[in-house]
């Protein structure tokens, strides 16, 4: 693929977004066949060390914010015309409340997801803090030697448990976070549309 037919298809692909969105990708990407061409790199090898339009154009749509996409969607390209006007109106009771509901229930899933991070950190903690209760209550018992032995051998156990669980839901988090990033994406694709036509 050459640069024109690159620019051609990164621009199709990115249609949903608005025009200077468009160009300041599509001239971020083109400089970098320049520079890679100025380097000696032939042009249809410069073009393809970017990688696929659909990759392309996923890390464009993670660094647009999503109220910028639904914007551009929902703001009219022409006036309306007062018989749409009187619809809208018209119809507000019903269209009003889904709208609300489907924000509400984004919101909802959005807190949701940041509550489970939480909860999974706040366990760890209670793990942790619970080992080094055991092993204070080692210290303060007065059950002599074999009772305090078993305080400290689960305060120690409860330490380590919670230091494995930390290192495991760092894990889970990056899992969680990752996963989010692409369901952005793909909620963003929904509303940008279309796809890019590969050859």
């Amino acid at each position: 693929m050459n640069k024109t037919e690159f620019v051609n298809q990164l621009s199709a692909g990115l249609m949903g977004l608005s025009q200077e969105d468009i160009k300041r990708s599509v001239d971020f990407y083109t400089e970098m066949i320049d520079d890679r061409i100025e380097d000696g790199m032939p042009e249809e090898e410069a073009v393809a060390a970017l990688g696929s339009i659909e990759e392309i154009r996923g890390k464009i749509l993670e660094e647009i914010p999503i109220t910028r996409i639904v914007k551009e969607k929902i703001t009219p390209k022409r006036s309306f015309k007062a018989w749409e006007i009187i619809l809208l109106i018209l119809g507000s009771p019903v269209w009003l409340p889904l709208l609300l509901s489907f924000i509400v229930v984004c919101l909802v899933l959005y807190l949701c997801f940041w509550i489970i991070i939480l909860s999974l950190y706040v366990i760890d903690l209670s793990v942790f803090v619970s080992g080094i209760a055991g092993v204070i209550g080692a210290i303060i018992q007065t059950g002599g030697v074999p009772v305090m032995t078993f305080f400290i051998g689960c305060g120690m156990a409860l330490i380590g448990l919670g230091i494995l669980l930390f290192f495991g839901f760092n894990q889970v988090t990056r899992g969680m976070l990752f996963l989010s990033k692409k369901m952005a994406v793909g909620i963003k694709k929904m509303f940008v549309g279309g796809k890019s036509d590969e050859s």
